[in-house]
């Protein structure tokens, strides 16, 4: 079977978050965006961790009755962030997914710079597109 590598499919310019960033802001990124996840990224553009459409959330939902800050992108964003390379396997990738809970992925090159990011979708429509081709090899 033909190499399905995850820098054929993959977003090049996904939305991204700054540790910084206050979560009403990361809130309006997501619902602009539709992305239901993202990367957290320093000065650098170095992963620092990623943000969940469902960490912002739950924080809000916790907080709906105060009118006041309710915290960072910091405070909310998981720091232990499963990441992908470019030249990896989309169809490994693809069984990963099946173990692992989340739905997106940050891909980042040896450096540990982001460079995109891949989502479920995206590796759906990588598998099918393969398929339709007629198992080219």
């Amino acid at each position: 079977m033909e190499s399905l590598q995850v820098k054929e499919y993959m977003d090049h310019y996904p939305v991204t978050f700054t540790p910084e960033m206050v979560i009403e802001e990361a809130a309006l990124r997501f619902l602009k965006t539709k992305q239901i996840g993202g990367p957290v990224i320093d000065k650098n553009n170095q992963l620092v961790g990623f943000l969940s459409e469902s960490d912002v959330l739950a924080k809000m939902l916790e907080t709906i009755y105060h009118n006041q800050h309710i915290a960072d992108v910091a405070d909310l964003m998981n720091k232990d962030v499963l990441t992908v390379k470019p030249y990896d396997s989309v169809i490994e990738l693809g069984q990963q997914m099946l173990k692992n809970k989340p739905k997106v992925y940050p891909v980042v090159d040896d450096q540990q710079n982001l460079v995109g990011i891949i989502s479920r979708t995206d590796v759906l429509r990588a598998i099918d597109l393969h398929l339709r081709s007629g198992y080219k090899s």
